[in-house]
């Protein structure tokens, strides 16, 4: 009967395709004749009655996404006076690109015989925005029933133990639980490590689902931890509308530190659940705790699970990140070419002239192929460097040491650019990155150093969290941390080295902790000690990992770990 009913609708969408496109295209060109003349009154009237038609098409056959792209391009359409001011730009603009990518998304309909209207929320979104509306959530065109009987206890599975302490430790766990979130939520704005911010989302709930100790706030703690884990592991990317989602859960943290335990007693609204379940829902996970959560709304997880609708967006909204990939790859293969040439000519082997007119041909190549990508400032750079290299090439000349280092610093600042273009696009963003100065410090063999070091750190770090659950595990043998203070003092030396003072003090109060209330105390320490402890050597390892994957620092993630250590004075 499912499949009469998507014959029925394919057949029908057949029957006005013909139609749907014709009208796009007379929209299309109402609105460009009105931006050209905004005197045009009759031009945006026409644009109008082809918007509503449109609509009442895409409702006729059943089109979600398309019927509320047309109702909201309406709405916006009202917004624009005849006459309009350039104030008026971007809705006229976001107006255009909306009919543009509904035109594409009738020919992927067509395609596909497949109809998803989220493919669609993020334009409609930029519609609403446009208009200082608030814009729809992720979940808008998703269908559950939150209002089931004998719900489970979503915290079974997470292993989550019970917090044990006073009033006043509940108060100092509840501020560090929460400072954790906003450093992982910043993270996530600012686009920085999300794997880490990630990691950090999961930590956070986890903590506020034990100080929720079975008070209902506690459920929707269990499922942002278990929506975490799920991106972490289905690698899901942050969507506005995702980060928009997680800020709004910030307001629950803050309730439980400024209210207390009387935040944790009322229920989480609807649709802060429904879009928790619906990342779920779309993640296409089969791990238990997903299916579990799942199965308790009655759903599967979606046949058309987020990483592939990621890839049809794609087709949507411009190149996707795997063409963007194929063209840093093969930029860097012809710098890393150039790279070997310049290593030759300083390394003094075999040193010859005609090397010099060789670089200075693939700088000119590397240089228009930079211009047709509109990265002007990077094309400049290159070909200033191929006129320098023309010039000792003419002086019968090699250049000397610090020429040489200036060529390479600029070798190395368009590489840096070209690896950015995967994450950031083929934008005056990546373009920007042209201009930063490098300086001495930063060449590649010390962060060729920066790198072993942090692989060293990870490794310690790990080692000094294994000794300690051993140290616990075994009634307080403290046996099993005899080697640690040793251990983390030569990675605090590593860290000295490549001038990363802020993590080396972080390591060194870690390693002073551990001799003065760990190995050194006559009695057993403290729960919160550990947990301290814990939390420090977590936050510390974040860093690392961060600092050990070409990716900016995250002081945020040091002073996490010295708050954690300052709550019980360590």
């Amino acid at each position: 009967m499912v499949q009469s009913s998507l014959a029925t609708k394919s057949q029908s969408f057949d029957l006005v395709k013909s139609e749907i496109e014709q009208t796009i295209k007379q929209a299309e060109s109402s609105l460009e004749r009105f931006q050209e003349n905004r005197e045009s009154g009759e031009d945006l009237q026409n644009c109008l009655d082809f918007l509503n038609q449109l609509r009442g098409i895409f409702i006729l056959v059943e089109l979600r996404g398309g019927t509320l792209l047309c109702q909201e391009a309406v709405t916006m359409a009202n917004d624009v006076p005849v006459g309009a001011n350039d104030d008026k730009n971007i809705l006229l603009t976001t107006l255009s690109n909306a009919l543009f990518i509904l035109r594409r998304y009738v020919e992927y309909y067509q395609q596909q015989r497949e109809d998803h209207p989220e493919l669609l929320l993020p334009v409609i979104n930029e519609l609403r925005e446009a208009r200082r509306e608030k814009p729809y959530p992720e979940s808008r065109f998703f269908e559950v029933d939150l209002d089931v009987k004998d719900r489970p206890d979503f915290s079974d599975g997470l292993s989550v133990p019970v917090f044990e302490g006073n009033e006043a430790e509940y108060e100092i766990v509840a501020r560090r639980m929460r400072l954790t979130y906003q450093v992982a939520l910043l993270g996530l704005l600012q686009n920085r490590n999300p794997v880490v911010s990630q990691k950090l989302i999961g930590r956070s709930a986890r903590g506020f689902v034990r100080l929720c100790q079975g008070a209902p706030m506690g459920q929707m703690w269990c499922l942002v931890a278990i929506a975490a884990d799920t991106m972490l592991d289905r690698a899901m990317p942050f969507t506005k509308a995702r980060k928009r989602m997680f800020m709004r859960i910030e307001k629950y943290a803050r309730e439980v530190v400024y209210v207390g335990k009387v935040a944790t007693t009322k229920d989480a609204p609807d649709s802060l659940i429904r879009d928790l379940v619906y990342l779920l829902y779309r993640s296409g996970s089969g791990n238990p705790e997903v299916t579990r959560v799942l199965s308790a709304f009655q759903l599967t997880p979606a046949e058309f699970p987020d990483s592939i609708l990621e890839a049809h967006a794609r087709r949507l909204y411009g190149p996707g990140s795997d063409v963007l990939k194929s063209l840093s790859e093969a930029l860097q293969d012809e710098l890393n070419q150039l790279k070997d040439k310049l290593d030759i000519i300083e390394r003094g082997i075999e040193p010859d002239l005609a090397e010099l007119s060789s670089i200075a041909d693939a700088l000119e190549r590397l240089g228009n192929t930079l211009a047709m990508l509109d990265l002007n400032r990077l094309a400049a750079i290159a070909r200033q460097e191929a006129v320098r290299l023309r010039e000792w090439e003419a002086e019968s000349r090699l250049p000397g040491e610090e020429e040489l280092f200036r060529l390479a610093d600029s070798v190395l600042g368009i590489e840096d650019a070209v690896m950015q273009i995967v994450s950031r696009g083929i934008t005056s963003e990546t373009d920007s990155l042209a201009g930063n100065e490098r300086s001495r410090e930063e060449s590649v063999y010390l962060q060729e150093a920066v790198y072993v070091v942090a692989d060293e750190a990870r490794s310690a770090l790990t080692l000094a969290k294994r000794a300690i659950t051993a140290f616990v595990e075994s009634d307080y043998d403290r046996l099993h941390l005899a080697n640690l203070p040793a251990t983390l003092h030569s990675i605090w030396g590593g860290l000295k080295m490549v001038n990363d003072s802020g993590a080396a003090h972080v390591l060194e109060r870690v390693a002073a902790s551990i001799q003065e209330r760990l190995l050194d105390a006559r009695e057993a320490p403290e729960t919160q000690v550990l947990e301290a402890l814990a939390d420090a050597l977590t936050s510390l390892e974040y860093y690392i990992e961060g600092i050990g994957k070409r990716e900016e620092s995250n002081a945020d993630l040091l002073r996490l770990a010295e708050t954690s250590l300052d709550d019980v004075g360590l």
